[in-house]
């Protein structure tokens, strides 16, 4: 398992390849847009997904969590992708075995009552702030704060040589933002253009590095 770590105004943030976030000084585990119940949803309707994509979700939580033991586990919004369903009972299930503190704030698809998690211990918020950093499920800029979130499900497309491509899932940071991947296993992504000051750490299934990007003046190239 590699993962790879940056500092950010004097915080060590760790990345880790199920793309989760450890702010090691806070104890603290991001985790932005898992989207349970989302398998669940277009398997109701039609959709040939395999049932395994819904137990990967939580074996990839349970591996992030046993590895840093976080004090706090925070999700950065779109926690469940839309109405209570089947999955929701594996939710319960798997909360039962977390001992660290969970907080959800709230995305867009959050459209369960706050009620229901916080009958299993979980604070819903609307954003979170810890010294200078401002957590929230939409990218935002905010005077004097550096912003975790989610929502844009970034990913970067690499080039070859030749005509090979690609894509990968990503944490895409700027000057005062880090953007998380998008963690469920059945969720798309939006590939981002890096400028020069941008910072881009791909994501492979037991990897994470850091892209050194070569923009010259005509195109854009990712060596």
């Amino acid at each position: 398992m590699n993962t790879q770590s940056t500092l950010i105004r004097n915080q060590t943030i760790i990345f880790h390849p199920s793309g989760t976030l450890f702010w090691e000084e806070k104890s603290m585990l991001l985790i932005s847009d898992v989207h349970l119940g989302k398998v669940s949803h277009f398997r109701k309707f039609g959709a040939a997904v395999p049932w395994n994509a819904i137990t990967r979700n939580f074996e990839l939580m349970d591996e992030a969590i046993n590895f840093f033991s976080p004090e706090e586990v925070v999700f950065l919004g779109d926690l469940f992708h839309s109405s209570l369903n089947s999955e929701w009972k594996l939710f319960e299930q798997w909360m039962a075995t977390v001992i660290s503190k969970v907080i959800l704030v709230a995305g867009n698809h959050d459209i369960i009552s706050p009620l229901k998690y916080e009958n299993l211990g979980i604070d819903v918020l609307s954003e979170m702030i810890s010294d200078e950093f401002l957590l929230t499920h939409h990218p935002e800029e905010r005077d004097g704060y550096f912003n975790f979130s989610g929502h844009i499900h970034p990913a970067i497309r690499l080039r070859g040589e030749g005509r090979q491509s690609l894509r990968l899932p990503c944490f895409f940071k700027s000057t005062n933002q880090m953007i998380l991947p998008a963690f469920g296993t059945f969720t798309g992504s939006h590939i981002l253009e890096p400028k020069h000051d941008n910072e881009v750490y791909a994501i492979t299934e037991d990897a994470v590095f850091k892209i050194e990007l070569s923009i010259p003046n005509r195109g854009r190239h990712f060596s």
